[in-house]
């Protein structure tokens, strides 16, 4: 028997980074996680501490703060930008992955914080003034493999409710069973998708705020008897609009709203009043595809969580 290396890759995780754009008066904000891993000819420091061949996890650090000095964009951009840099700057790296998540900040509407513009120093406050928004993030990783390059990008933590138009109801039942069918139900869900462009050339940016509208879209407007039919819907509408998507991924966990039973007190419950349980939950995790998509190659290996 012969031990030897197999797959590897190393890198710098978490960078944080946070950008003000200064082009005009009015300021935009780009607040991103980035990680970074190479592999390459990475033999001889498994085996014998040699590091002639590695790229300090330091310098993938650098690298990404001072990329970022010429700007973000998309952080597909960003991403392929950093994995053309090391691939193309050192021989021996012939590949990488390229990991962002972004979060999400919404600019402060006029008068959402109760003060007229007149009062507050200056005269273009709220063109540098930031609320930070949901949990919601943005995220993308790009893959390079020799020639190819794979992009995966998502979104996450996308908390969606519909407070009717949802049915769950002809399931089997055994002696274990306690749940009552409904015909009126909340459906909640916080969806995380992951999506596959079948190409490097394309507004990001434009793309991403369109898949997002139309998956929210497709879950308001799907009367559902189950979570997966909307999951489908979502994933097929997806499809049907952007040809450049090969497949997309749903992990969507039900965030379960249970009746509360207010009769001790005297009192209705005609379906106002519910309580919320975080786990356990049912998780609902599925790929809807084109049949035609070509091969994916090595896109989804370190993408965990989907199926």
């Amino acid at each position: 028997m012969t031990i030897v290396l197999g797959a590897n890759q190393y890198g710098k995780a978490e960078c944080r980074l946070v950008r003000i754009d200064r082009e005009t008066p009015r300021h935009r904000i780009t607040d991103v996680s980035v990680t970074s891993q190479l592999r390459g000819d990475l033999d001889a420091v498994h085996i014998e501490g040699d590091n002639a061949h590695v790229v300090a996890t330091d310098t993938q650090k650098n690298t990404v703060y001072a990329f970022a000095r010429d700007g973000i964009g998309a952080i597909e951009n960003f991403a392929l930008r950093l994995g053309a840099h090391f691939t193309g700057d050192f021989d021996w790296i012939t590949g990488g992955r390229w990991e962002i998540e972004q979060y999400q900040w919404s600019r402060i509407a006029k008068g959402e914080a109760g003060v007229e513009p007149a009062e507050r120093p200056g005269s273009n406050g709220y063109d540098h003034s930031f609320v930070k928004a949901s949990d919601e993030k943005r995220n993308t990783i790009v893959t390079v493999d020799g020639e190819n390059i794979s992009i995966v990008s998502g979104v996450s933590d996308l908390v969606v409710l519909n407070s009717t138009a949802s049915e769950f109801w002809g399931y089997p039942k055994d002696r274990y069973t306690t749940l009552k069918e409904t015909t009126d139900r909340i459906l909640a869900t916080s969806v995380s998708a992951r999506w596959r462009y079948l190409t490097t050339e394309l507004d990001f940016d434009k793309t991403f705020d369109d898949v997002r509208s139309i998956m929210l879209d497709a879950f308001a407007s799907t009367h559902s008897l189950a979570l997966q039919q909307s999951l489908f819907q979502m994933g097929k509408q997806v499809l049907e609009a952007h040809p450049e998507i090969g497949e997309i991924k749903f992990s969507m966990p039900n965030i379960h709203h249970f009746l509360v039973d207010l009769e001790p007190f005297g009192l209705d419950n005609p379906g106002e009043v519910f309580y919320v349980a975080d786990r356990p939950y049912g998780l609902i995790e599925a790929t809807v595809q084109r049949d035609d998509a070509p091969d994916a190659g090595r896109a989804w290996d370190t993408v965990p969580g989907f199926c």
